[in-house]
């Protein structure tokens, strides 16, 4: 497994992710078009809050269902948390904010999230 550290711009929010980047979801719904990231799902316990969580502001949409975490300093939404249908627990990696991705290499899989 490759660990993977991420976070936001200024640093105030930093992670630690181990997995193997399959794909990346890039999701049309009204939140993602906007923020123009690129997902990937791990299970929660493979990834490690670095900072101190009081750096995370929280936003929720839609059926609040999902935490959308970004830094309340520079505005950067690196991670959100939930779960998937069947309650595990999961979070989505906005793999644009992990450090020596490369961005090419990666399997991008367009997904329709304004009709869920």
């Amino acid at each position: 497994m490759t660990k993977y550290s991420g976070g936001c711009h200024c640093g105030k929010v930093a992670y630690e992710v181990e997995g193997e980047i399959d794909q990346a979801i890039d999701c049309n719904c009204s939140m993602c078009q906007r923020r123009g990231g690129l997902l990937w799902f791990v299970p929660r316990a493979s990834f490690v809050l670095k900072t101190d969580p009081a750096d995370l502001g929280l936003y929720h949409f839609n059926k609040n269902s999902i935490d959308h975490h970004f830094c309340k300093h520079c505005g950067i939404s690196s991670f959100s948390q939930g779960s998937m249908p069947d309650g595990t627990l999961m979070t989505a990696i906005n793999v644009r904010c992990l450090e020596g991705v490369d961005l090419a290499s990666v399997k991008v899989v367009p997904v329709d999230g304004r009709s869920f």
